[in-house]
């Protein structure tokens, strides 16, 4: 078996025990399993492989697999924070949004702010695909988005941005610590990867992220930051949070979560 099938029969068989666990333990969410050595290193142990593998043997173009209306699942569970506690997302809501602005900066020639207005004006596409969570489920939803590559396009990153960075308006714990996550520039410009604004053909629900949260369909779940309030293009991460790329990762989740 070639290295590639066995990195894709690893995370296969991951997935397949976080199923078969049930109960409690599957159900107290992200949180108690980022404290688990035993699943950090599941998460952790193909990272390296499957990185290079997807890399050497997978085109980065290749598409998640899309499903058929009838396919889509009765209802599209919300995970983690639901509902963000923060003044500046309260007043967010409060208007419905409409006083928006994604701010898009770093490592790029064009910095923009963009309101929800102009963010569907971009180039923009419809899929239905499944969201594979770590803790077990999967949901089959459809997404409507501005891809990300017709965001890039106009704010022209510059030679030196590596990755791609979401700031989002939830705060987790205690420390109320901020919610980010990374992803490379290949699967930023991936034509399934959007800025996702409507979910089953509705405005996004403020439990799934609203208004505006990232579908990027080749990773789990938690890939997939809601409330993307900014996004900056930076060369390293380092100096961003625990500098792991995200905020799970910087708890002992794997940065590349690829599937």
């Amino acid at each position: 078996m070639s290295d590639f099938k066995k990195d894709q029969k690893t995370r296969r068989t991951a997935l397949k025990s976080l199923l078969a666990i049930g109960g409690a333990s599957v159900l107290s969410g992200c949180d108690r399993l980022s404290r688990s050595s035993w699943f950090k290193g599941v998460l952790g142990s193909a990272e390296t492989l499957s990185s290079r593998a997807q890399h050497a043997l997978t085109s980065r173009q290749s598409m998640a697999r899309e499903f058929p209306p009838e396919a889509i699942s009765p209802q599209f569970r919300a995970n983690g924070n639901t509902n963000p506690d923060t003044p500046a997302y309260r007043r967010l809501l409060a208007d419905n949004f409409s006083s928006y602005l994604l701010q898009v900066g770093g490592q790029v020639q064009n910095p923009m702010n963009l309101s929800l207005t102009d963010i569907k004006a971009l180039p923009s596409r419809t899929q239905i695909t499944r969201h594979d969570c770590v803790e077990g489920w999967s949901a089959i939803g459809q997404w409507t988005g501005a891809q990300l590559s017709a965001l890039l396009a106009q704010v022209q990153p510059l030679p030196q941005a590596r990755y791609v960075v979401f700031h989002c308006a939830d705060r987790w714990g205690s420390s109320q610590d901020p919610y980010y996550e990374s992803i490379d520039m290949e699967d930023a410009l991936h034509p399934q990867t959007l800025l996702a604004y409507e979910l089953n053909g509705e405005p996004l629900p403020v439990a799934n992220g609203a208004p505006l949260r990232l579908r990027v369909e080749r990773q789990l779940g938690y890939k997939m930051a809601k409330y993307v309030m900014a996004i900056e293009l930076v060369e390293s991460f380092a100096d961003i949070g625990s500098g792991n790329g995200g905020f799970w990762e910087d708890r002992g989740y794997a940065w590349y979560a690829g599937i």
